[in-house]
């Protein structure tokens, strides 16, 4: 089978960086789906993944975090899904990605793609969808389809991909949002998606806030810088408020008052904690798809799918990974088709 894989870690310039190759085709197992992949979305995990590290890898390494596609084959447990079947999943990054013709990912993980959406449009939500609805609704303590009612939000980085969902799962809430964009488009993208304001990350945030007339917010959702923002957060939330993170800090962060001092909640998201450890509620990532896939169908969520870049190949991953480093990006990009 075709797939884009790496042995070495480089900068993306560096052609080697992502390669064709071909692979043997996996066969299905116990609770695996054979996923034939039709379209790919790219994410930040897939740069830091790829980023420039010493070791070298003996075999091939397929990248790839998010993929729609068809169900080839399945394995002797599943119950869930069926061959023919149409489905999207983030995957497991522990295992070999979906940058590839054929992928086996476990059935409890994955969603049966909106019937709305072509498998471009589906392959841009996974990955940030389950990000977005564990952090809001899992991690942080709010009803799904009423606790943002009478509250306030805070998303730096609305315009990215998972802010682009998170805009949108929080204004469904209740929530009252406030996001963050710099330029032109980040910001008219923010509003498109539901934000009922945007502020200047690059200002700030405080002043800015008070002429809007809040004070303080009662959750945020900080999905750029987790250093940067740490003081002024700590600042910005109110008593008893909840911050989300899900960047990894470059230092050790000073996690006593005023967090402390007013019992804020601090909740950490990586959406692959489920299926890299096996959790006994790992279904409920299959679950959270089936129900965006069910919004998005019923038009009460929008896509966020925002270019496809071209067929899957490494010249068109290379080049996407590139645009997704140079941090300009907005909602998804993908690659659909061989």
């Amino acid at each position: 089978m075709k797939a884009v894989a790496l042995t070495r870690y480089l900068p993306i310039d560096d052609p080697q960086s992502l390669l064709d190759v071909d692979l043997p085709a996996p066969v299905a197992s116990g609770h695996d789906l054979l996923v034939r992949v039709e379209a790919i979305s790219v994410n930040p995990v897939d740069t830091k993944v790829r980023s420039p590290k010493p070791q070298v890898e003996a075999q091939p390494r397929v990248l790839g975090y998010d993929a729609a596609g068809t169900v080839e084959a399945v394995g002797e447990s599943v119950t869930r899904f069926k061959v023919g079947d149409r489905v999207y999943y983030a995957g497991d990054i522990t295992r070999p990605g979906s940058n590839s013709e054929l992928q086996l990912v476990d059935e409890r993980i994955v969603g049966a793609a909106p019937t709305s959406l072509d498998a471009a449009q589906a392959a841009a939500l996974p990955l940030t969808a389950i990000t977005a609805w564990e952090l809001l609704f899992q991690r942080m303590p709010f009803d799904s389809e009423t606790g943002g009612q009478g509250k306030s939000l805070l998303i730096l980085a609305g315009a990215g991909g998972v802010g682009s969902i998170a805009i949108q799962l929080a204004k469904r809430a209740g929530f009252s949002v406030i996001a963050t964009a710099s330029r032109g488009e980040s910001i008219d993208w923010s509003k498109q998606m539901g934000a009922d304001h945007v502020i200047d990350h690059r200002q700030p945030l405080a002043p800015q806030l008070k002429a809007l007339g809040f004070d303080h917010v009662d959750a945020a959702l900080n999905l750029a810088d987790t250093d940067r923002y740490w003081d002024v957060l700590g600042e910005l939330l109110a008593p008893q408020g909840h911050v989300g993170l899900i960047v990894e800090p470059s230092g050790a962060l000073k996690i006593g008052d005023p967090y402390k001092a007013k019992c804020i909640g601090i909740h950490w998201e990586m959406m692959f904690s489920r299926p890299r450890f096996q959790t006994a509620d790992m279904i409920e990532q299959g679950r959270i798809l089936d129900r965006v896939a069910q919004l998005i169908d019923a038009g009460e969520l929008k896509g966020t799918h925002s270019a496809t870049i071209g067929t899957i190949n490494a010249a068109n991953l290379r080049e996407t990974h590139r645009r997704l480093e140079s941090g300009s990006t907005i909602g998804k990009l993908v690659l659909a088709g061989w």
